[in-house]
């Protein structure tokens, strides 16, 4: 049995705050100098060159990249062979206080969605948690904004709809987005299991290596497909038009009901923040 103290956490997620709110991950920056050169409109390109600039100074001068620095989403791998010495949620919520405090990132959480009072450090997040063989702890921290968050979408379709039926419902997603949701974005997608965990596997999706296709050979084609035709739509950088509406499409899958074909869509803006750490 391997200890992990829970200071440790907290100080691997502060640190992960920080970092995702003031760079890209490395294969965000991939795919974000790719698709500047791919872009053919002449707005589109001045978009994309502004975008990179504010990236530039974000970065030199220590800053968010975006004002919206978003509600800490915070993915645990626990090993079963590890035991946590103190609370994990505590250590969690403190880690991001601290990040939010140190790293002068926007405290965007209300205490109770309809009474709206500010928490005043960003807490809490939302944990998601999983236990997996082994006897590390891995992170992943990735803060979302509400403006490409609040264009997500679930659809309970029925088993009839296909694949045809779940590509339509992912580009009427994106297509309703329009500029809204900061193009050029990613995004992700959760296909099958239940109304929960469909958005769930869409959120997780997001933090997927832009880099690493799926090992699924029909859902690697059908994110090649739908990303070719959600940059046929003509959105473009900023929501003012041209060839680059996205950057990438993340679909994750899972066994679902025989009555049921759940659908789930969790767009992200350019900047798709995210940051890993195994302890």
């Amino acid at each position: 049995m391997r200890e992990i103290q829970a200071c440790e956490i907290t100080a691997a997620v502060k640190e992960m705050c920080i970092e995702a709110n003031y760079t890209l991950s490395a294969d965000m920056k991939k795919r974000f100098e790719e698709a500047s050169e791919q872009e053919e409109s002449p707005l589109g390109r001045m978009i994309f060159s502004q975008l990179q600039e504010n990236l530039r100074i974000a970065k030199e001068d220590r800053i968010p990249i975006c004002q919206d620095t978003g509600m800490a989403i915070v993915f645990l791998n626990v090993g079963q062979e590890v035991h946590i010495n103190g609370d994990l949620t505590k250590a969690v919520n403190e880690g991001v206080r601290q990040g939010y405090e140190e790293g002068y990132l926007r405290k965007s959480v209300v205490r109770d969605p309809l009474e709206r009072e500010n928490t005043g450090d960003n807490t809490p997040a939302v944990i998601h948690t999983s236990l997996v063989p082994g006897d590390q702890l891995e992170i992943t921290v990735a803060p979302k904004g509400f403006g490409s968050e609040n264009m997500s979408r679930i659809f309970m379709l029925k088993p009839a709809d296909g694949a045809e039926g779940v590509k339509e419902a992912i580009i009427s997603a994106v297509r309703d987005a329009g500029p809204n949701a900061c193009p050029p974005i990613v995004v992700g997608v959760g296909i099958g299991g239940t109304f929960e965990k469909c958005a769930l596997m869409a959120k997780h999706a997001l933090t997927r290596d832009l880099n690493e296709p799926s090992p699924v050979p029909y859902v690697r084609e059908m994110e090649q497909e739908l990303l070719k035709r959600i940059n046929g739509l003509g959105i473009g950088p900023g929501g003012l038009g041209g060839a680059v509406t996205a950057l990438a499409v993340n679909i994750e899958t899972y066994p679902t009901h025989i009555a049921g074909l759940p659908v789930a869509v969790n767009i992200c803006c350019h900047v798709n923040r995210h940051a890993h750490r195994v302890l």
